[in-house]
């Protein structure tokens, strides 16, 4: 069985290219596969390994007080889903192109998996914003989200132009996959206006972990060959395209738009 981890901490880093070369040498010595993003804010990564070698890199990497406690969601399969190791210096640990956007000074409060089950157990009066990519919310996404039907992270700020101007007043839970674009979206809205955000601690994968899917439409999404997961955190018949990078659910595979390499039905439009 393999142990899947992410995990991410936004943190000053000022050592990044000695930080690289012992976490990539660490990371090949057991023989774990992934990414790692360090950033002069911050750290994210997402591996995969043997359970004794996994417990041995959070060892490795606690030994570093700057990453003592960094909350990590886990996963298991009966395969690598990762090809490879890939220790990488980035300007951002998650892009989004706004120097005064800084969660390492402030970010948005947070709200855990269970309150937010219970706003929507309740049926409160509440704004659900998926902060995801549109390839991700078409996979699967919180009943009634609002989906900004973006492409890319960096469209997020432009985006939420377009909400209504009253909805600044209301209460809007915010979400993503595992919390980390969700730390500069809330910081991005409560500089745009908005009054009574929160974002949703741990992410999507937290929430199943925790509350088992509820008030969860279809699968989620994830960044490696698994390709999406469903609320038990189990690998889904999701599939990817191997041209265009699109997920597909089973429905789109069994079309006769999707040959297998060739195309698939967002290749043809």
């Amino acid at each position: 069985m393999i142990v899947n981890i992410a995990g991410y901490r936004f943190v000053e880093i000022h050592d990044r290219g000695d930080l690289r070369e012992l976490l990539y040498e660490r990371c090949n010595d057991l023989d774990l596969k992934g990414s790692i993003l360090i950033s002069p804010n911050g750290i994210n990564f997402s591996l995969a390994g043997i359970a004794e070698k996994i417990d041995r890199f959070l060892q490795i990497l606690e030994s570093d007080e700057r990453f003592i406690g960094i909350p990590v969601k886990v996963s298991y399969t009966e395969y690598q889903p990762f090809r490879r190791m890939l220790v990488k210096k980035k300007k951002e640990i998650i892009s989004l192109g706004l120097e005064e956007i800084r969660p390492t000074e402030k970010t948005g409060p947070y709200i855990s998996p269970q309150d937010f089950k219970q706003l929507l157990d309740n049926e409160e009066e509440i704004v659900v914003l998926d902060t995801r990519n549109c390839y991700e919310t078409r996979i699967g996404t919180f009943e009634g989200a609002i989906d900004l039907d973006i492409s890319s992270f960096r469209e997020f700020p432009d985006a939420i132009k377009s909400l209504p101007n009253d909805m600044k007043s209301k209460k809007l839970v915010m979400f993503c996959t595992g919390g980390i674009r969700c730390e500069k979206a809330s910081l991005v809205m409560m500089n745009a206006g908005y009054e009574d955000i929160s974002q949703l601690e741990g992410g999507i994968l937290a929430y199943f972990d925790q509350c088992n899917g509820s008030h969860w439409t279809g699968d989620c999404f994830v960044f490696d060959q698994r390709v999406a997961l469903d609320p038990n955190l189990q690998e889904t018949n999701v599939e990817m395209c191997f041209k265009c990078r699109e997920p597909l659910s089973r429905e789109e595979q069994d079309s006769d738009s999707y040959a297998i390499g060739e195309h698939c039905p967002y290749c043809l439009g």
